[in-house]
């Protein structure tokens, strides 16, 4: 992926590094990108330049920044060197930080109309926390990790919000996503639940997780989702 502009988001601990993607219009509908737990990945960095593609202006936080890590190098230990990472997490923080970088995001020149907010794994719950205490315009959560401990903030989330779980999750068993939909179900979520699909389904770097099938119907649906939540042009 080619370098992206970094800019600084000011936190009560200092600033937090953020990278930017523009759509090729140079402006558009702002989408706020949370990571999953390896951090700005190659595969972050490659939905970031999808969703730009779409018409976006894309923002995705260093939300380890914290704990001095930008992305988790890949390797035979990165999944137990990002787990680590995850244990050390100042969830509160992470909240206040993510919400900082929303109104960094609504305040740029090229931000036009409304803002929403992307999360995957461990970003997805993020996202979820940050709909219940801010007012993005849309949220999209694939296989939030956090949201079983989350759900007594369900009611909180009002606004439109797509949801997609796979059915055979490593980490969120099946009696958990039925509990995840039963909370935040109602008027305006869209909740997709993929068979044979494990945690991760997206994410192609993790071969042994990665359902192309599930994947590409997920972001069928993400970018229809977006597309009416958050018009282009």
């Amino acid at each position: 992926m080619p370098s992206t502009p970094t800019v600084a988001v000011p936190t009560d601990a200092g600033d937090m590094p953020a990278h930017v993607w523009l759509p090729e219009s140079g402006s558009g509908p702002g989408i706020l990108l949370l990571q999953e737990i390896f951090g700005i990945s190659r595969y972050v960095e490659q939905r970031a330049q999808d969703l730009a593609d779409l018409g976006y202006v894309v923002l995705a936080p260093e939300v380890f920044w914290r704990l001095g890590v930008a992305r988790v190098p890949e390797g035979p230990d990165a999944l137990d060197r990002a787990m680590g990472l995850l244990q050390q997490v100042d969830w509160d923080a992470a909240v206040g930080d993510v919400s900082a970088a929303l109104d960094v995001l609504r305040g740029r020149d090229e931000v036009r109309g409304r803002t929403g907010v992307v999360g995957f794994c461990f970003g997805g719950g993020l996202a979820f926390n940050l709909a219940a205490v801010r007012d993005p315009d849309c949220l999209v959560s694939y296989y939030g990790s956090a949201l079983p401990g989350l759900l007594g903030l369900a009611p909180q989330v009002t606004a439109p919000s797509l949801h997609h779980f796979g059915l055979d999750d490593s980490f969120i068993p099946p009696e958990t996503v039925a509990e995840i939909q039963r909370a935040v179900e109602r008027d305006e979520v869209d909740f997709h639940l993929y068979d044979g699909a494990d945690h991760a389904f997206d994410n192609p770097d993790m071969p042994q997780l990665h359902d192309p099938g599930a994947s590409a119907l997920a972001w069928e649906r993400t970018a229809g989702f977006l597309g009416r939540r958050l018009p282009v042009g």
